[in-house]
């Protein structure tokens, strides 16, 4: 039992002695404080500092210098490695000199050296540990005591958005910065800023706080807001108040305005939010980017990349370069977009809601791509007031809805996708009729109080021909049941239903819905039920028609592969001739529901549609009046929401009769 105890006793000895005899390395010492360093824990990493080092830097500078630097030349992925100890290094020196590579992003580029530190022994608290004996060279080896860390930079230049002729959507160009200078205002300050804050629509205390700021001298001119250099009206009222100067200022303009706002979008400040998404793309906290439309859709593409200098100036007035970047300005898009034909779309649909496209048929170029009603986007990209916004958001109209993005019932429209549905299935053929009188059917009493109406009664039979000039639903309900619900849906799949479209602004899927019943069926047959397409799809299915059966596929930049084949072989040679012919009937026939939009010396053919929205059968609900016309060379799909009790789809002809015109 003794000697037990006597061994116990003796290792324990040992292990106090060992751990006694333990002296702290400068190398563990120096990895600790890397490794604080890599993490940017400044706070701690100044815990580490020699008692000389302290007295030169407090720790809330040591903190907020590094903070600044590393904020300010936005350092990334910072890694500092320490250089393998030779074994001189661990003697028992008071003095050690440890070596390190350090490698960093930032905003001039990559930055990397190799330096080294200095440790130093020091006693605190009857302990003995190594410190490091920080000077700014620490931070980078050319940064001595006094002299100061500079940074230069060079906007990028953001691209362009132009048409297929070169004509400027979205430019660089300028605008006018409102602002007054205070001198001028003497004795009618109240005035002034009243008068000012009713015309630019912004707060009276906004305007007195940019007019106290502490840099303001009253021969100074102090800017208030920023206007487009085209709204005459308040530039006129504006020069008319005492003090109140402009200033040409760069900015974003949108030449067509509200024509193509829902096409191109705006630009805008980024947000703390949007930068934290892009903080891996190069993206500054002082950037312009897109905020809806192409301009956020090809953002990376426009914006380019902003050059940098970070240099170090020294005390005797020359400079040391750390890292450079240079300047990358944006890349142009060109899109397949007509100027003129967007803008008298546009011009067509002001005061209505309601979306069009107008594509090439053979070619697939968006010539014309409209949302309606619209909005001013150089209003917005320059800084839109509240009451702005709230305008915006509280019209009854939604003017910031992009419609042309959205999936709608399409109705009737659906046809003539139908009919070569069911042609190509072999379920039904030109000269098949029908002989239903009245206005109503059903299948059976298994459908209960539910019909299919059509809105003509023939009096006698009615083949497809017939039924593509008077809009026939029954016909086309019967048309869809007799396919059956595999093969409908297997047609519509080859339309490219429930498929997502490779375009460059990015559209909702046409879909088709579940058909869970022959009701459902039925209806789907005439473009009602679940069937919902977004309009420059509707717009693709009717390029069968011009291409020998094939569905050419939309396009939107200029450098797209023009005619390209979306899918093939829809509809058969013969029965492309004849539903061209059918079609022509609907605008030239005096009993077609387009006849109204024809035009003497120019011809086209088309079909007309009227969607219905509501719950039950009998009720009055909302209706989309729709029309799709073509030619060899120019297809419009042009929709109006709401035209209940206004004419149907007749409005939707007039509209594109003058586009046409």
């Amino acid at each position: 039992m003794k000697k037990f105890l006597f061994c116990a006793v003796l290792i324990l000895s040992i292990a106090i002695m060992t751990g006694c005899n333990k002296e702290p390395k400068p190398d563990d010492r120096f990895s600790e404080y890397i490794e604080l360093w890599n993490e940017q824990q400044f706070e701690k990493m100044y815990e580490y500092l020699t008692t000389k080092a302290k007295t030169n830097i407090s720790k809330e500078d040591f903190v907020k210098r590094y903070k600044k630097i590393y904020s300010d030349l936005q350092i990334s992925d910072l890694t500092i490695k320490k250089a393998k100890v030779k074994e001189e290094t661990e003697k028992k020196d008071e003095n050690v000199q440890l070596s390190f590579s350090a490698k960093m992003n930032s905003i001039g580029g990559k930055i990397q050296f190799q330096h080294h530190a200095n440790l130093i022994k020091e006693e605190r608290n009857e302990e003995e540990n190594w410190y490091i004996d920080w000077n700014t060279t620490l931070i980078f080896p050319e940064l001595e005591d006094g002299d100061k860390i500079g940074l230069s930079t060079t906007p990028a230049r953001r691209g362009n958005i132009l048409d297929k002729n070169g004509t400027g959507l979205a430019i660089n160009g300028t605008a006018y910065e409102i602002g007054v200078v205070p001198k001028e205002m003497e004795g009618q300050e109240e005035q002034v800023i009243s008068q000012l804050a009713e015309l630019l629509d912004i707060p009276a205390e906004k305007i007195k706080n940019a007019l106290h700021a502490s840099w303001v001298k009253p021969e100074h001119f102090v800017p208030i807001k920023k206007i487009s250099k085209d709204d005459e009206e308040l530039k006129e009222k504006l020069f008319q108040i005492p003090a109140v100067l402009k200033r040409d200022v760069s900015a974003r303009e949108y030449p067509l305005g509200e024509a193509a706002a829902h096409l191109i979008g705006y630009v805008g400040p980024i947000t703390a939010e949007e930068l934290e998404k892009r903080k891996d793309k190069g993206y500054q906290a002082n950037d312009i980017i897109g905020k809806r439309g192409l301009e956020q859709v090809f953002d990376e593409k426009l914006k380019g990349v902003s050059g940098a200098k970070i240099y170090i100036k020294k005390t005797d007035g020359s400079e040391v370069l750390i890292a450079q970047k240079e300047v990358q300005n944006g890349e142009d898009v060109a899109l397949t977009i007509d100027a003129g034909l967007q803008v008298k779309t546009y011009k067509e649909l002001v005061g209505e809601a309601g979306t069009s496209v107008a594509i090439h048929p053979e070619t697939g170029e968006t010539l014309a791509l409209v949302s309606s009603p619209s909005f001013n986007p150089n209003a917005l990209t320059l800084g839109a007031t509240s009451n702005q916004w709230k305008a915006l958001q509280e019209d009854n109209l939604s003017p910031l809805l992009t419609r042309f993005k959205n999936t709608y019932i399409p109705g009737s429209v659906v046809k003539p996708m139908v009919a070569a549905i069911a042609l190509e299935a072999g379920t039904t053929d030109w000269e098949k009729t029908i002989n239903i009188s009245g206005r109503s059917w059903q299948k059976n009493g298994s459908w209960g109080k539910y019909s299919v109406t059509r809105v003509t009664d023939p009096g006698g039979p009615v083949n497809l021909d017939k039924a593509l000039l008077y809009s026939d639903n029954i016909y086309f309900a019967q048309a869809a049941l007799g396919m059956g619900k595999e093969k409908f849906i297997a047609g519509l799949e080859k339309f490219s239903f429930e498929e997502k479209m490779e375009y460059s602004y990015p559209l909702e899927t046409s879909t088709y819905g579940k058909m869970e019943s022959e009701v459902a069926l039925a209806d789907s047959g005439y473009g009602q039920a679940q069937i919902e397409m977004n309009v420059v799809h509707l717009a693709a299915t009717y390029t069968p028609f011009v291409n020998s059966g094939n569905m050419i596929k939309p396009i939107l930049l200029a450098s797209e592969e023009k005619g390209q084949v979306w899918k093939e072989k829809l509809i058969s040679a013969e029965n492309v001739q004849k539903m061209n012919a059918a079609l022509k009937k609907v605008v030239e026939d005096p009993s077609g529901t387009a006849y109204f939009g024809k035009l003497e010396g120019f011809s086209f053919v088309g079909k007309t549609g009227t969607a219905e929205y509501k719950e039950k059968q009998g009720e009055n609900g909302k209706e989309n009046g729709w029309f799709v016309a073509y030619n060899d060379h120019l297809l419009i799909t042009l929709m109006i929401e709401d035209v209940e009790n206004r004419g149907g789809s007749k409005i939707a002809v007039q509209k594109v009769r003058n586009i046409l015109r």
